[in-house]
């Protein structure tokens, strides 16, 4: 775990490097049914959110449900149901997996709010 933290650290740093983002956006920690998915998260989150503020990036966090209602229209919505509608949202980007797709949910999410504020 530490060295896959250190890596994220290091990719991040890459990406803010690279692109010069001038905000950035996170999903709130979720309890999970597994509880040391959750705590590995959450680890992964804090990195995130160390390399932003060291970036002097001003960070946006979202919850779950909030994703899910302006992506698809309801907090309750299935992975599945995010997923597709990201598809309809952005036909011919291709999603690397649940992970990539809830980061552009989130993303979506944020330029929403950002757009209304």
């Amino acid at each position: 775990l530490p060295d896959r933290l250190a890596n994220l650290d290091t990719m991040l740093a890459a990406v803010i490097a690279d692109h010069s983002p001038a905000c950035a956006a996170v999903e709130e920690v979720f309890v999970n049914d597994n509880p040391q998915s959750t705590l590995k998260l959450a680890h992964a989150r804090g990195v995130v959110l160390l390399g932003c503020a060291r970036s002097e990036l001003p960070v946006s966090e979202y919850a779950p449900r909030v994703v899910k209602k302006a992506i698809v229209g309801t907090g309750g919505a299935a992975k599945e149901q995010v997923q597709a509608m990201l598809r309809v949202l952005l036909p011919g980007v291709t999603m690397a997996g649940a992970d990539a797709a809830d980061a552009l949910a989130v993303a979506i999410t944020h330029a929403h709010h950002r757009r209304r504020g």
